[in-house]
């Protein structure tokens, strides 16, 4: 045994190692070469003798590929996606086994030529103990990623070779398998195993997302700009709270084991729950969560769900048998803290409901809206949202989705109003490689093509232009889009669902909308109420707390409550979202939040206001056409001592002194809202709870109407 090792010190002495490698610590990487070696020593091969290349025989060679198919039909895309971006580089990619065995590779012709006469193809077992150390063979014993470079292959018929290699795991931190990229000694560059590492955690991804497409996924990262990318973790959660599996970039963040963390559950990690998880995900202005882990480091996270809609209101698998479903259900501890408040019965999600029963809150006006909704639900009638800026109009397209037989497919939204008129018609109907100036190489398929099969929802409908409504219309007749550039036409699939806070017959009637889109959006136009209409405020306002802090839910004071009810709300629901995201922030565990804890310009909006009313003005018994901007209507309706108070119509005008349209309106209060600002349109946006653009391109409408 003395002798191997002093071959094998001899032969350290040889390797040709790259000063580039990517590596920190290169005394460690000659320490895992080196144990290679004499392992492989150990095993009988030598660095001189040319072992069997035989690959397997076609049969067995079947069969291998057939025990391994899901692996290739994941790892296949990615592999050709990665060999465009190291063709021409006398490189190949390999697939390979949890035994070593090649399953699949592609690369450079030339280059397969060459990798054949050292049996570098399907069929060949690059593990160890047949081919020396190498890059598949070694990354597969050590269980991590490898470079293995030139004179370090064990095998000196490989030593022309570079290797990167990285295996690659399923979320329960079993091996499937190794993905390589081998070329010539010659053409390493270091970042091969950058893009080696990247395409192994995107297979590992697929496996994940197709492994457990109907249960709950928590995707995190401690910077919130990396959730949606391959750098972010992502952790498998089951009914009952339980970690099911997570990616390799959620071990490394977590610095856990899989088994490790497979023991944990969503209560003992981050100390919530999962009913707290899926009321986040259903809410409007859902942002990601920040959550603790118990030495404090904290994460943003973000949940995620693929079920039906029946089973992700319940919390559960799709999958799952009913008696299953009952008894994971009843493990989640959703009884062991009561509400505190009593508009946390209708804040917190019940055990099984769709996403139009989550709508409901009490607000007789929002009941009457779901039913009806409810009604043409899979009937392929075309719904039209009417409604102010900010009163959910994206969140009940979305429910409508979830609850139709089209929640399996995407949900594609687009806002018609902030994207440019001159790059709209590609965005929607998709282009072709070249079909203009600044278009992407290979084109577009548009928004149209994305959602095939699913809802296309088409916000801000009214600021679409008119010659593209032509288009669109053409589409909703013929269900065919026919890129830009194309001569091709491709089919579509699609439930079409339109917003607006426009009168589109106001703008018919101008020439600025036409009449028979019109016709074909309306089989069915709701509209949704103010929030100062609305008669739920309390409750909407719990439920936005329950979203931002599900754990250690703060209480809204009786002083900061009555101020709520007496305000306007101009920017709806987003500007109570933000009002109250940035109370929650600032009460920072605080039992309640009290007007100390809201920001200082709210607090100078709703002053200003408070004295633009006339001290006199009896606000109960006013008649509701001339109520003054703070006070409720329909927190007065229904009162028997108070018959005279009526909730005003949506097209009555908040201000007292005429008889507005509701975008006159509008108009009139974002006016004042800048005069207040001093003309800062900043300011003013942010006290109204809505964009800059949104402002211009109302003032715009304002001025040409």
């Amino acid at each position: 045994m003395s002798a191997t090792h002093r071959a094998l010190v001899t032969n350290a002495k040889t390797w040709t190692t790259p000063s580039a490698l990517p590596f920190v610590r290169q005394a460690g990487r000659t320490e895992l070469i080196e144990q290679s070696h004499q392992r492989c020593a150990a095993l009988g091969l030598t660095r001189i003798e040319r072992p069997d290349f035989e690959p397997l025989m076609r049969s067995d060679l079947s069969v291998a590929r057939e025990r391994n198919q899901r692996l290739f039909t994941h790892a296949a895309p990615v592999m050709e996606m990665l060999f465009e971006q190291i063709v021409n580089t006398e490189s190949m990619i390999v697939l390979a086994d949890a035994q070593g065995t090649i399953l699949h590779s592609v690369g450079d012709d030339k280059f397969l030529e060459r990798a054949g006469k050292v049996a570098l193809s399907p069929g060949v077992s690059w593990a160890e103990h047949s081919k020396g150390t190498n890059a598949i063979g070694t990354a597969l014993f050590e269980e991590s990623p490898t470079v293995v470079h030139g004179g370090e292959h064990f095998i000196h018929a490989n030593s022309f070779l570079t290797c990167s290699a990285a295996p690659i795991f399923d979320p329960r931190g079993n091996m499937l398998g190794v993905l390589d990229v081998t070329g010539d000694q010659r053409s390493y560059h270091q970042h091969t195993m950058g893009l080696v590492r990247m395409s192994a955690r995107m297979i590992e991804n697929q496996w994940l997302s197709d492994d457990f497409g109907n249960r709950l996924r928590l995707h995190l990262h401690s910077r919130v700009e990396f959730i949606g990318t391959l750098l972010e973790g992502i952790i498998v959660v089951g009914a009952d709270g339980k970690i099911l599996g997570a990616n390799r970039s959620a071990l490394d963040q977590l610095d856990m084991s899989s088994a490790a963390l497979r023991m944990q559950s969503l209560t003992s990690l981050f100390g919530t729950t999962v009913p707290a998880m899926f009321d986040h995900l259903r809410a409007p202005l859902s942002t990601p969560m920040c959550l603790s882990l118990s030495n404090g480091r904290q994460f943003y996270v973000k949940a995620r769900f693929n079920g039906t809609p029946r089973s992700m209101m319940a919390g559960l698998g799709g999958d799952e048998p009913a008696s299953q479903a009952v008894t994971a259900r009843e493990a989640v501890p959703v009884d062991a803290n009561p509400p505190r408040h009593p508009a946390d019965a209708a804040a917190a999600p019940p055990s099984a409901f769709s996403g139009l029963h989550y709508l409901k809150t009490g607000d007789m006006r929002i009941e009457a809206m779901v039913q009806k909704v409810q009604r043409v639900l899979n009937r392929d009638i075309p719904l039209l949202i009417l409604g102010e800026t900010g009163t959910g109009k994206e969140l009940l397209a979305r429910a409508v989705h979830q609850d139709s037989n089209r929640s399996r497919q995407a949900f594609v939204a687009v806002n018609c109003a902030s994207i440019p008129e001159s790059l709209i018609e590609a965005e929607l109907f998709g282009y072709e490689d070249g079909a203009f100036t600044g278009a992407r190489r290979k084109g577009a398929c548009g928004r149209i093509v994305q959602a095939n099969g699913g809802t296309l929802f088409l916000d801000e409908i009214g600021d679409m232009p008119l010659a593209l409504q032509a288009r669109l219309l053409r589409v909703l007749q013929e269900r065919c889009v026919m890129p830009l550039g194309s001569q091709k036409s491709i089919p579509v699939d699609i439930a079409v669902i339109g917003a607006t806070h426009r009168n589109l017959r106001e703008m018919i009637e101008a020439g600025t909308f036409r009449e028979d889109l019109y016709y074909r959006l309306n089989g069915l136009v709701v509209r949704l109420p103010a929030l100062r209409e609305r008669s739920d405020l309390g409750v909407v306002a719990r439920r936005i707390l329950l979203t931002e802090c599900p754990h250690g839910t703060p209480e809204i004071s009786p002083h900061v409550s009555a101020l709520f009810s007496r305000y306007a709300w101009p920017g709806n629901i987003r500007q109570l979202a933000n009002v109250l995201r940035t109370a929650a922030v600032m009460a920072a565990g605080a039992p309640q939040i009290t007007e100390h804890h809201l920001s200082d310009d709210f607090l100078e909006d709703v002053q200003r206001v408070r004295s633009s009313i006339p001290a006199a003005a009896p606000a109960i018994t006013t008649p509701a056409a001339s109520m003054p901007l703070d006070v409720p209507a329909p927190a007065s309706v229904d009162r028997p001592a108070e018959p005279t108070v009526v909730a005003p119509p949506a097209e009555t005008a908040y201000d007292g002194t005429s008889s507005l349209t509701l975008g006159e309106a509008e108009i009139e209060m974002i006016r004042a809202a800048l005069a207040a600002a001093n003309g800062n349109i900043s300011i003013a946006s942010k006290r109204l709870g809505i964009s800059r653009n949104t402002i211009y391109r109302k003032l715009r409408w304002g001025k040409g109407g």
